[in-house]
């Protein structure tokens, strides 16, 4: 378990993290008790080793890619890379359905930011488009060994040539944006957190 003082946060914590995530207080509390119990060594922050523990990371087929999501903001200076709870929160409000009385403008940029961390999460190479070869590892790593290279090919094929109008054999992120035009991204993309 973490240290005390790093299972108290403070109002004004809270506070600033409510405005910037839009998660309750007693939902911010409760993460951060989470966070805390996977910290083990009481430093305030996760590593990547620390994030394996959850046990439904560690048998996702995507678990690598999420847990990476979570430090693709973050610097570390030669060291271990490690994210502090803010930043655990800032990628959590990924996450957080749209509330009954959101405003249009408000959904439309939780749709644009889901957007972008599902395209980030097949842009492997961090190029800004997505290849049929990063395509094709994030289809093996969903999939394993239940589907052929060749149904899976064919697969990867299908989604580039259905989405990529410019033509260059990639997938950009306006062209990811336009093929998902009509997926309910806001609702697929949502977990429903501790109330």
């Amino acid at each position: 378990m973490g240290s005390n003082s790093s299972l108290i946060l403070r109002p004004e914590e809270i506070a600033a993290i409510q405005k910037e995530t839009h998660f309750s207080p007693s939902q911010i509390q409760r993460l951060h008790s989470r966070f805390s119990t996977l910290d083990k060594r009481n430093t305030g922050s996760l590593t990547r080793e620390e994030f394996m523990r959850i046990p439904e990371l560690a048998i996702n087929p995507l678990g690598d890619r999420i847990i990476e999501s979570f430090f693709w903001d973050s610097t570390n200076n030669g060291a271990e890379p490690s994210i502090n709870f803010r930043q655990f929160m800032r990628t959590l409000a990924l996450f957080r359905p749209c509330k009954p009385n959101e405003k249009p403008q408000a959904i439309e940029e939780i749709r644009e930011q889901k957007l972008k961390y599902a395209f980030k999460m097949y842009d492997l190479d961090h190029d800004g488009k997505i290849s049929r070869h990063e395509l094709l590892d994030i289809l093996h790593m969903m999939v394993g060994t239940n589907i052929s290279d060749e149904q899976l090919g064919c697969i990867a094929d299908r989604a580039i040539v259905e989405a990529d109008t410019d033509e260059d054999g990639c997938i950009s992120f306006d062209e990811f944006k336009k093929a998902l035009e009509k997926v309910d991204v806001e609702q697929k993309m949502s977990i429903r957190f501790l109330h």
